[in-house]
């Protein structure tokens, strides 16, 4: 659910005579956690980005070191583009090659990582792999 769906789905208080206070101190949106996870949240989004931390890597790398399809790959490279968490190099020498990297948007996310990682190592069992 949207943070947008959330709001609306708020009764309306008419009673209150008196001006909203929070109005214009708070968000527009209920809960920026859920805005965030909305451009980050996608499995596939947080292993590219997870795997883009190492620094730039060229897409067929990233293709093999996160296993997904080529279409896949694609479409999520394409939204962190468009919402500035990566950026796209083409090096046009022979053989063409396109080289993806972090943003500072993007670096900017390396401690959200790091603090996730310490919680899944306290919290959840060891991941398979």
């Amino acid at each position: 659910m949207s943070s947008q769906e959330l709001a609306g789905s708020e009764p309306a208080d008419t009673t209150d005579t008196e001006p909203d206070a929070d109005a214009s101190s708070g968000p527009d949106t209920p809960c920026p956690v859920v805005d965030s996870l909305e451009q980050i949240g996608s499995r596939w989004r947080l292993v590219v980005l997870h795997e883009l931390l190492n620094g730039e890597s060229r897409f067929n790398e990233l293709k093999r070191e996160t296993d997904a399809n080529a279409r896949t790959l694609s479409r999520v490279l394409d939204d962190l583009q468009e919402t500035g968490f990566v950026d796209r190099r083409l090096e046009e020498d022979s053989p063409v090659a396109t080289y993806y990297s972090l943003t500072a948007k993007g670096e900017s996310l390396a401690p959200v990582f790091e603090e996730i990682d310490d919680w899944a190592h306290e919290w959840l069992a060891e991941c398979s792999g």
